[in-house]
């Protein structure tokens, strides 16, 4: 959950670049969100930062894009979409993500139109494969699951999966989403087979086919990649158990 009035802040708040991500194909910014109180920066570290009050976000500007031959350009729009899928179904998976820099007015965005993501204060010695070892983390992780089949996610890398300080479980690095093709790659496969549970089909019901696809979600996909959704929903609802891959081959890389 993010504390009250996060949202505004994402979209209003003037950004300073604290420095880049690590790790990461493209531009990925770790930014300060409001005014940096005196005498710190990004050597002040993190724990200093958050301790100040800064609300600390990662900023994902379209020009630091790569090209890709199989993804269009906009990958930060799919980070979007995949927060307001998450809100739509009343998951809570993905951390809040705003659009930043559309407006001409918008002079806090440095870098120019891109997606501004709340950072996640996470334990990062914990991802996919020692959260599995616990089974108190087996619910979230299989909604997870099912958002990337929904989403359609091709790079669900272990490291994707966050577990912060208060115990709730976050899914990041969404942009490889919502593509029209099916090109499902993902490291969550511990419970292929397993029937879906019945309250998470009918949340895919309810959201995606009884009412369409919502507009929060629509305004950043194309007509084929909506239409492809709403077939991926259906899927889910209707085969009712975790899908299994019989090639090996949907695994990302590297996988954490």
């Amino acid at each position: 959950m993010s504390a009250p009035g996060t949202t505004e802040r994402l979209r209003t708040e003037p950004l300073t670049v604290l420095g880049r991500m690590p790790y990461s194909s493209n531009a990925t910014l770790l930014v300060a969100v409001g005014e940096v109180p005196a005498g710190l920066g990004s050597e002040a570290g993190l724990e200093r930062l958050a301790a100040s009050g800064a609300l600390l976000a990662v900023y994902k500007p379209a020009r630091g894009e790569r090209p890709l031959w199989d993804f269009p350009s906009g990958l930060y729009t799919r980070e979007i979409a995949a927060y307001e899928l998450s809100e739509a179904l009343g998951w809570d998976l993905v951390p809040t993500t705003v659009l930043r820099g559309a407006d001409p007015d918008d002079n806090g965005a440095p870098l120019g139109e891109g997606s501004v993501q709340r950072f996640v204060d996470a334990d990062f010695e914990e991802h996919y494969f020692t959260l599995l070892e616990d089974d108190a983390h087996h619910d979230d992780l299989r909604r997870i699951c099912v958002f990337d089949l929904l989403a359609n996610n091709t790079d669900r890398k272990g490291g994707h999966v966050l577990l912060d300080k208060a115990g709730h479980l976050w899914c990041i690095d969404n942009g490889l989403s919502f593509h029209q093709e099916f090109k499902l790659r993902t490291v969550i496969w511990d419970f292929a087979g397993e029937p879906i549970p019945d309250a998470l089909r009918d949340d895919v019901c309810r959201v995606l086919l009884d009412g369409g696809v919502p507009d929060t979600v629509a305004c950043f996909l194309d007509p084929f990649e909506i239409d492809a959704l709403r077939t991926r929903a259906r899927a889910v609802v209707a085969e009712g158990r975790f899908p299994i891959d019989t090639t090996g081959r949907r695994y990302p890389w590297p996988m954490v």
